[in-house]
């Protein structure tokens, strides 16, 4: 019952799912797949090397934001391992979908033999960058609960940072294209929700500035992280991580 690879969601209701899919697509070098689903609801976005971890859904009720596939070989197993950990099932079928402590949703499903994470991409600037983490916002009565149930569930190890208390990350194993970062927020009574996290290493402005031209917004610049809000309005990081390496691999300038 091993998750094997991790597929991220965006949802996005239909009066924004086209302006989400043009904007992902374009800053993440992909290509969309043609629509599948149903009611022809979601398209993945496919890169041109390694596979695909990427895909807009269309929503027709529910807030914005996103959500998990996880694959696996096991699928009753590890549905049944999230219900031990605290997870609540949303639904068995036809995709099987449970809630974590914190309420944030996630679908189990069939592995299909990804194993290989998508090279960075580079801009128009020349300046690459990786849809590499999904951080979860987690309200603070929620956390030691999602901290225990996602550590256990994906078996990785939880790491504290020492700087920043306030945010744990899974230490993820080779050969999966994402890792979890979970944040403690300041003050929230909510359900667990998830956002996009790009790592673009010391070139964090060049890549902000390709996402502006490509039409998102910023909100918030900090030194380590801008946070910026895509053509749907919702939230993003473009994050001083490596897109290789997968850390930050050097220290903000002395004030």
């Amino acid at each position: 019952m091993t998750v094997r690879w991790m597929t991220l969601f965006l949802d996005r209701p239909a009066d924004s799912v086209g302006a989400a899919t043009d904007f992902w697509e374009r800053v993440t070098g992909t290509t969309r797949s043609t629509y599948r689903g149903e009611h022809q609801q979601f398209t993945t976005l496919v890169p041109h090397d390694g596979d695909a971890h990427l895909r807009v859904q269309r929503i027709d009720d529910g807030p914005a934001g996103t959500h998990l596939d996880l694959h696996t070989d096991d699928v009753d197993g590890l549905v049944s391992r999230a219900a031990d950990l605290g997870a609540t099932l949303v639904r068995d079928t036809p995709v099987a979908t449970v809630r974590s402590p914190g309420g944030y949703r996630c679908c189990v499903v069939r592995w299909r033999g990804e194993a290989t994470p998508p090279a960075p991409h580079a801009g128009p600037s020349g300046s690459p960058s990786r849809v590499d983490q999904l951080c979860l916002d987690i309200a603070p009565h929620h956390l030691d609960a999602e901290i225990a149930f996602w550590s256990a569930l994906l078996d990785w190890p939880a790491v504290t940072s020492t700087l920043r208390p306030e945010f744990t990350s899974l230490t993820r194993p080779e050969r999966m294209p994402m890792r979890l970062l979970l944040q403690r927020l300041d003050a929230s009574d909510g359900p667990t929700t998830g956002h996009i996290d790009l790592a673009a290493g010391e070139r964090v402005e060049e890549v902000v500035a390709d996402h502006l031209a490509a039409g998102a917004e910023v909100e918030i610049h900090e030194w380590i992280w801008t946070v910026l809000r895509d053509p749907s309005g919702q939230r993003y990081c473009v994050t001083r991580r490596d897109p290789i390496a997968g850390v930050v691999t050097h220290l903000p300038p002395p004030r």
